[in-house]
Parts: structure tokens; C-alpha cells; sequence
């Protein structure tokens, strides 16, 4: 039986999804980092990090949101949410460390600092900031998703979990401009459709 430790507002969500998506049985501890419940001394075992989400596979450990939802793609879903060739295997890995690197540290200062935060903790040049360079990566995926269902293999994969689950974290994209980029739009729509992303709210 695996076990997720998380909850469902925070990246602990693409792992959810993913395991929704392919039926495998878990166990969902919910795990609120904002609450403090991360920082424990029983849960500082799993996850020195003190974050969420961590994955406990029998003796195995993992964390890294990204990390996890690829290794349970990986594990149960060959030739659904993993792909077969090793060269779109490395486009998967490219779109997660893509989405990390690029997009998500800009889409969580807009989120925490135009959004979530009382106004007395906010910055607020981090979140115009994020609105300054969003644009340009998003024209990246707008560009890669031309002509274009899914990102790889023109099938839906972990990939688009794993990237779309940057923009779709509190609806964050309905704020940042992202209408303005067809594909992008066309494909959030297409991804959010589907039945176990359409589940997850019932998991908080």
C-alpha cells in the first residue's frame, strides 16, 4: 500500500492526481505544512525537509512532488501515464524540471503575495515580477502546444500533470494573463476535463 503525506492545496495535488488517474490504491494522509504538522518529529523522518508531499512505497521514500508523481507513473502506469520511448521519457523529465525551474517559483510569488497572504506579509514586487517574466515561458508552452493536444507523445501523460498542475493551483492562471495564449488555454481546459482531477476537491 503506498501512503501519501499532504494535502490537496499544495504540490502534494499532482501526486493525488495522478494516483487518481491510475487506480492504484493509497493511503492519504493528510498532512497541513501551514499547520505545522510537516515540522513533527515523526514526520521530520520521512521528509528531513519538513514539506510536503513524501511518498512511502513499503520501505521506500520518496519526496519532491514532481519526483513522486514520475515515479508512480513509471511504477504502475508503462504505456498510459509513462511513456515507452526513452526519448519522450527524457521530454518528460525535461517538462518537469521546465515547469520548476521556469514557472513555478513566479506562480507561487503571485499566488502568496497577491492572493493568499494578509496584506501585511505581502511583497508586493514579487508578485509584479512574476507578472514581468510569466509571459515569456508561457509563450514556450503556448509555441510547443501548437498543433498540439497533450505535451508528450500527443497522449496525456505525467507531463501534463506535472505542468499543469502549476497553473491550475487555486485557479493561480485566471490571474496571470494566460487567456492571452490559445494553446495553453485550450489544453488547461482539456486537462482539468478529466474525471480524476475533476475528483481531487473531495480529498481535502
Amino acid at each position: 500500500m503506498l501512503t501519501l503525506y499532504g494535502q490537496y492545496m499544495s504540490r502534494a495535488q499532482r501526486c493525488l492526481w495522478t494516483l487518481e488517474e491510475l487506480g492504484v490504491p493509497y493511503q492519504h494522509v493528510k498532512t497541513n505544512q501551514t499547520l505545522g504538522e510537516s515540522r513533527t518529529p515523526e514526520f521530520l523522518k520521512i521528509n528531513p525537509n519538513g514539506h510536503v508531499p513524501a511518498l512511502k512505497d513499503g520501505d521506500f521514500i520518496l519526496w519532491e512532488s514532481m519526483a513522486i508523481a514520475m515515479y508512480v507513473a513509471k511504477k504502475y502506469g508503462q504505456g498510459s501515464l509513462w511513456p515507452a520511448s526513452v526519448e519522450d521519457e527524457g521530454h518528460v523529465m525535461q517538462w518537469a524540471l521546465w515547469a520548476s525551474l521556469e514557472v513555478e517559483t513566479f506562480v507561487v510569488n503571485f499566488l502568496r503575495h497577491a492572493m493568499l497572504y494578509p496584506p501585511e506579509k505581502r511583497r508586493p514586487e514579487l508578485a509584479e515580477e512574476a507578472l514581468r517574466v510569466l509571459p515569456a515561458p508561457l509563450k514556450v508552452l503556448d509555441d510547443a502546444l501548437a498543433g498540439r493536444e497533450y505535451l508528450v507523445g500527443n497522449r496525456f501523460s505525467v507531463a501534463d500533470i506535472n505542468v499543469s498542475t502549476v497553473l491550475l493551483l487555486a485557479d493561480v492562471h485566471k490571474h496571470l494573463g494566460v487567456d492571452t495564449f490559445g494553446n495553453v488555454t485550450g489544453w488547461l481546459q482539456r486537462v482539468a476535463d478529466r474525471p480524476a482531477w475533476q475528483k481531487l476537491p473531495s480529498l481535502k
